[in-house]
């Protein structure tokens, strides 16, 4: 077949999309809707979602290494941001420990966050797209300011929704490099200080070589952070640990995943005499030069350790640094490729060398940018964005009635400017293919076929072809096209032009 037979079809689509485009547009912004929107309805089941819980134990977090999966994307509208290596998304804050497992607290701790100290001007602000995890936790850089609209900033200043998070949650929050000295209250601090009773002396021991020679906290730390330079190794499968866990990874195998290293951490920090907590979150991100935004996946999740010193309060400090700083610069897979390590996560080494090829990038960073787009835009505008989105417009002044009669009354407005343009097209068309016929007169008569008043189109065109018998096929074409132009309701698609093409060719002849 033809390939133009497929044109008519398509123009005639295109031409009903494109009117149907502002009704649309209309619907779309005003027209009520169910507090879900449409993200919920296109949303799986979160009843296997991937991501951390709120439980540390050795190889939660490697086991998540491996996932592609999009944790939450992130924006920085001032343009501030930092580097990569100092993007530690905030998420879980775990103060009670065992040794190398931790969790969040079973009950809520009455200890209000501490408030940020850093000047305006130093703020981080974040405009953050999360998506649906079925959990509460919500994501910021370090240290979160406030909490945005529906969220409560927890003890240990991090995130936490007021509501199941079931759909892709967009918000915007700040956030400060650093946080006020204060004292801990005494609670708190025998809170932070709390060790098993099972540790062994060989732990206590260690830990007691670093505070003999001096009981400056600061100096602990570095004592801590040399002891994990030595002889440690950071792999994603070290296998697993026996019931003695602790003693097991600092004084036999000593090879671990970042979850390893920051529990471990906090407790050696603890037996010190140094409160310390654990941090779960992500860490870095790639990010997209198309849309301007960073992609954090689930790969980047990370663990970080937080002490709390007299002249500087709570500080990160993250040994994972000391034992893989290559992780902290260049991200998991870049570090485990570059280890050699790069089947730990998958055997795809030469597809993601190939999708790093910059064509291939761009690409990838369009389409992410593209499917931003339609995620921030159209899948998360539900009734809170709509809500939002008539509150710009100042919509609220208006009376309710008022409100309740302008969707219908512009959908009525479209519904007859169409009618009228479509009125307004036949009659010009009409007009032109009068013109045309007119024009085939004119030049019937300079051979002598006159048109009398009274004949009309067909019985002329009749008197016309016996007159003229070399252009008789296309005296009757012409008859042909013109009546099905005026009188038919659907005449053919290439009617008119077929009409004009002929009556061009008609009168060229009679030059």
């Amino acid at each position: 077949s033809s390939p133009g037979v497929f044109w008519p079809p398509l123009r005639t689509a295109g031409k009903l999309l494109l009117q149907a485009v502002p009704l649309i547009a209309l619907l779309f912004l005003f027209f009520p809707r169910v507090s879900t929107g449409f993200r919920v309805l296109m949303t799986p089941s979160l009843s296997g979602a991937v991501g951390f819980s709120d439980r540390l134990s050795p190889g939660s977090i490697a086991a998540l290494a491996s996932s592609d999966e999009v944790a939450f994307r992130a924006e920085f509208p001032d343009g501030r941001t930092r580097g990569t290596d100092a993007l530690y998304w905030r998420g879980i804050v775990m103060w009670e420990g065992d040794g190398m497992r931790w969790h969040a607290p079973r009950r809520p701790i009455a200890i209000p966050p501490s408030a940020a100290s850093s000047p305006i001007q130093e703020e981080t602000r974040q405009r953050i797209t999360l998506q649906p995890h079925g959990e509460h936790w919500m994501f910021a850089l370090d240290w979160p300011n406030e909490a945005p609209r529906g969220a409560t900033l927890a003890a240990g200043n991090y995130l936490s929704s007021n509501e199941w998070i079931r759909k892709a949650r967009r918000y915007e929050v700040s956030s400060s490099a650093r946080l006020p000295t204060t004292e801990l209250k005494p609670f708190e601090r025998e809170l932070l200080l709390e060790v098993p009773d099972s540790l062994s002396p060989r732990v206590r021991e260690l830990t007691a070589s670093w505070v003999a020679p001096n009981l400056d906290p600061k100096s602990v730390v570095s004592s801590a952070l040399r002891f994990f330079r030595k002889g440690f190794r950071y792999s994603l499968s070290p296998g697993p640990y026996t019931k003695n866990a602790l003693d097991e990874f600092l004084f036999d195998r000593r090879v671990g995943f970042c979850e390893h290293y920051a529990a471990s951490f906090a407790t050696l920090m603890r037996v010190a005499g140094i409160p310390a907590r654990v941090v779960v979150g992500y860490l870095g991100g790639e990010y997209n030069e198309v849309g301007e935004f960073f992609v954090v996946r689930q790969s980047d999740a990370h663990a970080w350790c937080e002490v709390w010193l007299p002249e500087s309060g709570w500080t990160r400090v993250d040994p994972t640094s000391v034992v893989a700083p290559e992780r902290m610069n260049f991200g998991i897979e870049s570090f485990l490729e570059s280890r050699g390590a790069s089947t730990e996560t998958s055997n795809r080494t030469f597809a993601t060398q190939l999708a790093r090829q910059p064509i291939f990038t761009t690409l990838r960073f369009a389409w992410q940018a593209l499917n931003y787009a339609w995620d921030t835009r159209v899948l998360s505008f539900d009734a809170e964005a709509q809500k939002a989105f008539a509150s710009s417009l100042d919509v609220d002044r208006v009376p309710r009635r008022t409100r309740m009669l302008f969707p219908l009354c512009t959908a009525a407005a479209i519904v007859a400017f169409w009618v009228g343009w479509a009125r307004f097209r036949r009659a010009s068309t009409a007009g032109r293919v009068k013109a045309l016929h007119e024009k085939f007169c004119r030049k019937a008569a300079r051979k002598g076929v006159v048109r009398a008043p009274w004949e009309g189109p067909s019985d002329f065109a009749e008197r016309a072809a016996s007159f003229l018998p070399g252009e008789r096929e296309r005296v009757r074409r012409i008859r042909d096209a013109y009546l099905a132009l005026r009188y038919s309701e659907h005449p053919p698609a290439a009617a008119f032009a077929k009409l004009a093409q002929d009556v061009r060719a008609f009168a060229s002849r009679l030059r």
